[in-house]
């Protein structure tokens, strides 16, 4: 294969290098399983040199590449187009090369939904979710245009969870409210998704918990964690030893990695060959 080939196959992540970059690792391990000579590289960027970077996979005819903050936002103005999710959350993670054009979509709140539906049908239900940051707009808008009937958005900052609850309101089907949360916080009756969309429990801070009453998580409850180190967040282990249905953010993560590689390649991948070289670097 010729270099020009090669680099037509080529994708990357705009994103700070570190030793061992979990996204990197899973989505070369799909390559490797389904025999796709691509790679997938780790390319750090800063927003001033963005729109240079941009060009530099234009020209070498990249498939496509993924974003992480503070890329974003930034990197709209550079695109010839955005997907429907990605218009109404205002950001990108994942740029996708169609028909010459440069497309950019949202990859974390469809790989969040997947994980989702996999255990529950998000349609008509009532979900709480706590946070408010680029996590949070991605999925609460999925699971909007999935066809959740209240999303009810737990934030300490009132404006920001007040731009969030607009936008959900506004852009979306869904009947969103804000609690801002001051203390402990219980999870009202009749509530059916419960998400943590913020970074408590992230490593290096493994112990610290969400301000919530425990025993408000009820049996059946789906409840959902983004961390995806640790996976067995605090969260998720309160949850299971109350009868609830447990969603781990590993989940999350390797669904975005299978959508985004189906844009780029067409082939849908085992996900499962990615779930595990994520157990391998965070532990099970």
């Amino acid at each position: 294969m010729s270099e020009l080939n090669f680099l037509s196959e080529l994708t990357g992540c705009f994103s700070r290098p570190c030793a061992e970059n979990p996204s990197v690792a899973m989505v070369e391990a799909a390559y490797h399983r389904h025999g796709l000579d691509w790679r997938y590289i780790n390319c750090e960027v800063p927003p001033e040199r963005l729109g240079d970077a941009v060009l530099g996979a234009r020209a070498m005819g990249w498939r496509g590449f993924n974003l992480s903050i503070p890329n974003k936002i930034e990197i709209i103005q550079y695109l010839d187009g955005l997907g429907e999710s990605a218009r109404i959350i205002g950001a990108v993670n994942c740029v996708v090369a169609r028909d010459g054009k440069l497309i950019g979509e949202n990859t974390d709140g469809k790989g969040f939904l997947q994980s989702l539906t996999d255990k529950v049908d998000p349609a008509g239900k009532s979900m709480v979710m706590f946070g408010a940051g680029g996590a949070a707009r991605a999925i609460g808008v999925e699971v909007a245009i999935a066809g959740a009937a209240k999303i009810t958005v737990v934030n300490r900052n009132a404006q920001r969870g007040g731009e969030l609850v607009t936008l959900l309101n506004d852009k979306t089907p869904a009947d969103a409210d804000l609690v801002v949360w001051d203390g402990e916080y219980r999870i009202p009756d009749g509530t059916d998704i419960v998400v943590n969309a913020t970074c408590i429990g992230l490593f290096p801070d493994v112990d610290a918990r969400l301000p919530l009453d425990v025993d408000t998580l009820k049996e059946g409850m789906v409840v959902a964690d983004v961390i995806t180190n640790p996976p067995r967040t605090h969260l998720v282990r309160d949850a299971e030893a109350r009868g609830c249905v447990a969603l781990d953010g590993m989940g999350m993560l390797v669904n975005q990695g299978v959508i985004g590689i189906k844009y780029w390649t067409g082939i849908d991948v085992d996900a499962s060959v990615m779930r595990a070289k994520l157990e391998a670097i965070f532990g099970g």
